[in-house]
């Protein structure tokens, strides 16, 4: 069991670490939900929780002096909950000092570092409980790696820094991704999604402006075609002038390969689209009539649902 004087020690290098992260953070006034924390990740951008934002709102930003700030939307994905909002004078903040996760194991001790909605200072201590590869958001959002701490979220934590011993912040925490559970959108993720935000004012994502269902392929069709997918997608609409029309996909058509990977249900035909850019050409197989057809798409940019 820790002595006196350790339990000292660590408690005065957590709250330094929790001072210096401090300066960093804001609460962040979004309308009539719970105010969120924020993050300053750079030259008066500030990353917080989209959930916490209402539509239109007005926004204020409580800084760590408890002085108050407007600010503005640049840019919100609700896929992965990242929200960028601008301040016009940053020079009552420092800016976070991050770090990527490599190196980081399952049972690091972690700090939440946020603000409550009054502006002052919270915290909570944890460990790393799991990490995970790649994770797809209920969204449709790509999240490169998945972090669960274990670490309580008070009101005005969504949005808060997770940092290291060092004081570094490895993301933001959320619990707006997983139910009953609080998940750490990594800073590898952040600074994508916050440089598509500011440079487009939204996440760009690939789409081919088809409506679909799917449907079971008879086992005719499939033994003479050679399919092993036992579904497609059969198309329902079909948007005028979008990518799909354009490449010469018909209505009744039956997805079923993008870029020669499966497109059997609407989670592999998300996973396909995954691999893809806006703009790019990719081809689709379709069953008409019986027969496989080969067509090319050049995917369309859809701005993220808000």
């Amino acid at each position: 069991m820790p002595s006196a004087l350790q339990w000292e020690t660590l408690s005065q290098e957590l709250a330094k670490i929790v001072e210096q992260v401090g300066a960093t953070v804001v609460a962040v006034h979004g309308g009539r939900r719970p105010a969120a924390s924020g993050i300053h990740w750079r030259s008066g951008l500030i990353v917080t929780a989209d959930h916490a934002l209402r539509r239109d709102a007005q926004l204020t930003v409580i800084l760590p002096d408890r002085t108050s700030a407007p600010a503005q939307v640049i840019g919100r994905d609700p896929s992965t909950d990242i929200a960028v909002v601008k301040i016009d004078d940053a020079s009552k903040l420092a800016t976070a000092q991050t770090s990527l996760t490599e190196g980081l194991r399952v049972g690091h001790m972690v700090l939440a570092v946020g603000r409550s909605h009054l502006g002052d200072i919270a915290a909570s201590a944890g460990i790393v409980a799991r990490l995970g590869a790649e994770w797809r958001t209920w969204r449709g959002g790509q999240i490169d790696q998945l972090i669960r701490p274990d670490v309580s979220l008070y009101p005005g934590q969504s949005g808060s820094a997770l940092v290291n011993s060092q004081g570094q912040a490895l993301g933001m925490n959320t619990n707006a991704l997983a139910r009953m559970s609080t998940i750490t959108v990594p800073t590898s993720t952040i600074d994508r999604v916050v440089g598509e935000l500011v440079e487009h004012g939204h996440i760009r994502r690939p789409y081919l402006g088809l409506a679909m269902q799917m449907v079971a392929l008879p086992d005719d069709v499939r033994k003479k075609l050679k399919l092993e997918s036992q579904t497609g997608l059969l198309v329902m609409h079909v948007e005028d002038d979008g990518p799909g029309s354009k490449a010469g996909v018909m209505l009744g058509d039956i997805i079923i390969s993008i870029e020669g990977k499966s497109a059997g249900d609407l989670g592999s035909l998300r996973e396909a689209l995954g691999g893809l850019r806006t703009a790019q050409q990719a081809s689709v197989t379709v069953m008409r009539g019986g027969e496989k057809k080969d067509l090319t798409v050049t995917t369309g940019d859809q701005p993220s649902r808000r």
